[in-house]
């Protein structure tokens, strides 16, 4: 039976600015605690969508380049309270990490290292997996509609553990359930093609200004369009812009050395919000705030054109016999990706009785009491910080 997203009640621009802003200062873990702290916002707490229509807007950010979290964000703003709410909530969830990010870029080039922050992470990783996997189990119930996608999903977790590319597993599950699910109708299979839209403003003349960077000259053009191009074409998270960015800015331009890479990738593991902050750290490494704000800018960019232009076909979408099979393998797929973040991430937080018993406190304190997530992350990283001065 065909179903669409129900409607939701407009809200005010204050409630956004609130909430992500929160979101975005306490959604340590990735894109996948991200996501699941914005279910529990959205969905649970405050009732503005279902399941099956956050589900289907999880699935168009896997379809589009780009940072998922900032795109799930950006949706529910648009969905929320129209262009106005798609500016808001990608800016507020944004923009607490790529200050945190400036402010440690600043201590890198000015001491050579950062403040280590391995307590907050021993306390907060915990939590995280108890929130993720809360979002995967309310999720999978929407999403599992029968044994094919149920198959799909476990297929999914195993090879994405194997070491299989999380890009092709997702894509490679929506077709998979698509054929499946219409292989009566392949005689008949319409072609489809999709379009996407690169925005380029015209750069000004302050774009042309030379910065050095370990002895090549920098130039904020370059790094303009470099972040651009990888905000408009990424798929798959953290770890392929890690290969991106070592491809362009350490092998091809020569900016960066592989330590400062891996500085990067480390100040974007240890502070909340998308990982995709960790273009600020380089922009301000190679050019100082010019570049931070213009990377910032370029890698983001993308995601807010696309989201704007594809998020009026989701409907569609899910009306489509051929495209809404599509969207459920790729829903599926998605979440068994999610689970096994989650179990690797579990191999590395759970090291010890504190961590353990932090997380099994936190499902339950979510389930049974439905307890904010945001407390539940603020009281892991007090744990943390208690355990690091005994």
């Amino acid at each position: 039976m065909e179903q669409t997203p129900t409607p939701i009640k407009r809200g005010s621009l204050g409630e956004l600015v609130r909430l992500f802003l929160r979101l975005g200062l306490t959604a340590f873990g990735g894109p996948a605690a991200a996501i699941a702290m914005f279910r529990n916002e959205v969905v649970n707490r405050r009732k503005w969508i279902t399941d099956e229509h956050f589900l289907d807007m999880l699935g168009a950010t896997n379809l589009i380049p780009g940072p998922n979290s900032t795109e799930m964000a950006i949706h529910i703003g648009l969905l929320r309270a129209g262009w106005r709410g798609l500016i808001i909530t990608g800016v507020c969830f944004i923009l607490p990490a790529v200050l945190i990010v400036l402010g440690l870029a600043i201590l890198y080039d000015e001491y050579g290292t950062t403040p280590t922050a391995e307590w907050l992470l021993y306390g907060i990783k915990p939590v995280i997996i108890a929130v993720v996997l809360q979002a995967v189990w309310g999720l999978s119930s929407k999403a599992i509609k029968n044994r094919v996608l149920a198959a799909i999903g476990i297929i999914a977790f195993s090879l994405y553990l194997l070491g299989f590319n999380e890009l092709l597993l997702m894509f490679g599950g929506g077709l998979l359930a698509m054929v499946i699910a219409n292989a009566r109708r392949l005689r008949q299979a319409a072609e489809s093609s999709a379009v996407k839209l690169l925005s380029i403003f015209p750069p000004g003349p302050f774009l042309l200004q030379g910065y050095t960077s370990n002895g090549h000259e920098v130039s904020l053009l370059t790094l303009f369009l470099t972040f651009l191009k990888i905000g408009a074409t990424l798929y798959g998270g953290g770890y392929v812009l890690l290969a991106f960015v070592q491809n362009d800015f350490v092998e091809r331009l020569g900016w960066l050395t592989n330590e400062q890479l891996l500085d990067a990738v480390a100040i974007g593991q240890i502070t909340p919000g998308p990982l995709f902050s960790t273009a600020t750290f380089i922009g301000y490494l190679v050019a100082g705030v010019p570049g931070a704000v213009l990377a910032t800018i370029a890698i983001f960019l993308p995601s807010f054109v696309l989201v704007y232009l594809t998020h009026p076909f989701i409907p569609r979408l899910r009306q489509s016999k051929w495209l809404g099979s599509l969207l459920d393998g790729v829903n599926v797929a998605a979440l068994g990706l999610m689970a096994a973040v989650t179990f690797e991430l579990g191999r590395d937080a759970l090291v010890d009785w504190v961590t353990v018993i932090l997380a099994i406190a936190s499902a339950v304190l979510l389930i049974r009491f439905k307890v904010n997530s945001t407390w539940l992350i603020l009281g892991g990283a007090l744990v943390g910080l208690l355990k690091s001065l005994i």
